[in-house]
């Protein structure tokens, strides 16, 4: 069986917790790993107030969408926003770890800690930044929706 589900969010911070939990509800019901689940809210957490922090121009009133797709034995997150993108995107590698007293720029390295495959780039022909990540799902003894 297979779960999805896709939220358009306004970039506003308490959109960020509603995903959040959303998510954890989402593969909790499905019989997740807590670990697993764990990992996976805390990326898209991060990904998130990225959304919200740089997509769009200062007014709240653009927003961002969350895609979430559980299937089979792996979980997909997509969020994509308006906002400018990313200056120079680079998919293929990782990106360098920020200096411990820096107040930013760590939130894309962490979804690459505890994702297995991330993509980061923009939006194709259209202004906007696109963040997918994906994990292999472990799944709880008798989870009802787990992959066979």
């Amino acid at each position: 069986m297979s779960i999805w589900w896709s939220l358009h969010l306004r970039r506003e911070a308490a959109s960020v917790p509603l995903a959040r939990r959303l998510l954890l509800g989402t593969m909790e019901t499905a019989g997740v790993d807590p670990d697993v689940s764990y990992d996976l809210s805390l990326a898209l957490s991060e990904a998130c107030a990225n959304a919200v922090e740089h997509g769009g121009q200062q007014d709240s009133s653009t927003a961002y969408r969350v895609t979430a797709y559980l299937d089979g034995e792996k979980c997909r997150i997509e969020v994509t926003d308006s906002g400018p993108g990313f200056a120079r995107p680079q998919p293929a590698q990782p990106l360098r770890p920020v200096p411990g007293e820096a107040e930013n720029g760590r939130g894309l390295c962490l979804i690459q800690e505890l994702a297995d495959h991330v993509h980061i780039g923009n939006k194709p022909g259209r202004r906007g930044a696109v963040v997918s990540f994906d994990k292999i799902l472990k799944w709880k003894k008798d989870a009802p929706l787990m992959a066979v």
